[in-house]
């Protein structure tokens, strides 16, 4: 088989319109060195080729054993490397995950950012207590954990078909004092067909349940489509593949009505892909091919990230899962995207805005790891509506401009409205403007919006505006007026704090602080986009 790695093609597809990509700035993976992402200060993230990267993760967890005791951490306590980003002005902010007597500690990852000359600036840690426990013997067999857990999954989500396999062992340190535990991830599926990943923490010595969240993190987007898109494909022996080597392999796969499995990957034996009708089985595969090409190049070309795990390596699009299924999904465990095909299996999830929703919840997995639950669950979405949204302007794709509203073009309940705005997210009915003490205890879908509304506030500012034939009006919790700093200069601020000091347990107020840093470092203190986050945050009662 010879690889034609390079090849643009033409297809008709069922995805709108597309414009020119805006490609200017882009550094190729695997070339030496880094580039400096454009920005106003020397904080800014340097775009690391992917060897440079692998270069900095060997060194990091070379040293942890040094780290750790620079850190003062317990001598049953080690460091696992998990990411590593460097900045303009040499500062290295390395993320890790903690184990304690071989056990993973969930909930003790951290952050230590380092000065260019090795000095540790500062550390951002999931949770500050000690973490120690009195013996790593449970008391609670692991097969009563996981029965408990099944019945956790039957009970609260309504999982169908729960399966739970052996439980493993880990030290809870996510909330309180650390306790030692067991954590059972249940399979099946979910009320609406899709796959189930509920994780269900139970104390190990007296199975009470402590914690639970779906690793499966779902949502739905446009599915609007017309128009010739570019897509680039692989040649091979006897036709064509749906793989772009250009983009670390992405590949796109055909589930045929499957809930399981990797499916078959599409090829074809010329190099034009689908008719723009769903009813042709291609047409879906270059929708989700084109999504994640215009995905992967905001990241590269808009933060320095080459893939999402930046490591240059492509994740996997499955396209037609299941029957009538209303939703697309990312899964972090097969590093893929998977799409329905909507109600009558005529409406594919298939477009840019699912792309970046999705995929960015890889990039939140590979970084910070939000726990999908509580306020760090909403700030999960929220990041996900955030960069799907950038991806879409981004796109710039003269058929569907971007906007600030989410599955516009969806019409999922039938009456031409939105999904979510960000404006005002309480339009929908049911997402939140505002913080609030019981923002935590709401479904993370909805609690996401008191980030989207910040995000929408930092970019464009309070009060009515027009922009791309969308009228807005966006409130703040207190009558302030908040001005503006731009959405370029609000996306690299949301994706400097998720990458360099959100933790999986960061709350509202800790996501305050970290885009006052992520801010500082872009920008400088007392600029006038710190400034801006501030206020921002004040708008949606986060002080």
């Amino acid at each position: 088989m010879t690889p034609h790695i390079s090849r643009k093609t033409r297809v008709t597809g069922s995805v709108a319109a597309a414009a020119a990509l805006l490609v200017a700035g882009i550094t190729a993976a695997g070339t030496a060195g880094a580039t400096p992402a454009p920005a106003a200060h020397g904080g800014a993230p340097l775009a690391l080729s992917t060897s440079h990267h692998a270069e900095l993760v060997h060194d990091a967890q070379a040293a942890t054993a040094q780290t750790a005791k620079t850190l003062g951490l317990g001598a049953q306590e080690k460091l696992v490397v998990k990411d590593v980003i460097k900045d303009t002005d040499g500062t290295v902010h390395t993320r890790y995950d903690r184990t304690y007597a071989g056990l993973p500690v969930l909930g003790g990852d951290l952050v230590v950012h380092t000065a260019k000359g090795g000095a540790v600036k500062g550390v951002s840690k999931a949770t500050k207590a000690n973490v120690a426990v009195a013996s790593t013997t449970a008391k609670i067999a692991p097969k009563a954990a996981a029965l408990a857990a099944e019945s956790t999954a039957t009970k609260s989500i309504g999982a169908k078909k729960v399966d739970a396999p052996a439980p493993r062992k880990v030290v809870w340190a996510a909330k309180g004092t650390p306790v030692l535990a067991y954590e059972t991830v249940v399979g099946g599926v979910q009320k609406d067909g899709t796959p189930n990943q509920l994780h269900v923490i139970t104390d190990a010595n007296t199975g009470k349940k402590l914690y639970q969240y779906q690793g499966i993190e779902t949502g739905v987007g446009n599915s609007e489509y017309s128009g010739k898109v570019d897509i680039t494909t692989k040649k091979g022996g006897s036709g064509y593949e749906l793989t772009d080597d250009s983009r670390g392999g992405h590949s796109t796969f055909d589930l045929s009505g499957s809930e399981s499995g990797d499916g078959k990957l599409f090829t074809n034996s010329s190099d034009t892909w689908g008719d723009g009708k769903p009813s042709n089985p291609q047409t879906a595969a270059v929708d989700a091919a084109y999504g994640a090409q215009e995905t992967w190049d905001y990241y590269k070309n808009v933060h320095g990230r080459s893939g999402i795990k930046g490591d240059g390596k492509g994740a996997t699009s499955r396209v037609h899962y299941g029957k009538d299924y209303v939703n697309a999904f990312w899964d972090d465990s097969c590093f893929c995207m998977t799409y329905g095909d909507g109600q009558g299996n005529n409406k594919p999830l298939t477009a840019i805005d699912v792309a970046g929703h999705e995929m960015s919840h890889g990039v939140t997995s590979a970084t910070a790891g939000l726990e999908y639950s509580g306020e760090s669950g909403g700030l999960n979405e929220a990041t996900s509506d955030i960069f799907g949204t950038a991806v879409e302007f981004y796109a710039n794709n003269p058929a569907d401009p971007g906007d600030y509203l989410i599955g516009e073009k969806i019409d999922i309940n039938g009456d031409g409205k939105p999904l979510r705005y960000m404006d005002k997210p309480s339009k929908d009915g049911q997402s939140l403007d505002n913080w609030s003490a019981d923002a935590g205890n709401v479904d993370v879908h909805y609690s996401s919006g008191i980030a989207n509304h910040f995000f929408y506030l930092l970019s464009e500012g309070s009060g009515a505006k027009d922009l791309n034939g969308v009228h807005y009006d966006s409130p703040t919790a207190d009558g302030s007026k908040v001005t503006g700093i731009g959405r370029e200069k609000a996306e690299k601020i949301w994706f400097k704090a998720l990458t360099a000091y959100m933790t999986s347990t960061t709350d509202y107020k800790a996501a305050r602080e970290a885009t006052v840093k992520a801010a500082t470092d872009l920008y400088g203190a007392g600029s006038a986009e710190v400034k801006g986050v501030e206020s921002a945050w004040a708008g949606v009662n986060v002080k």
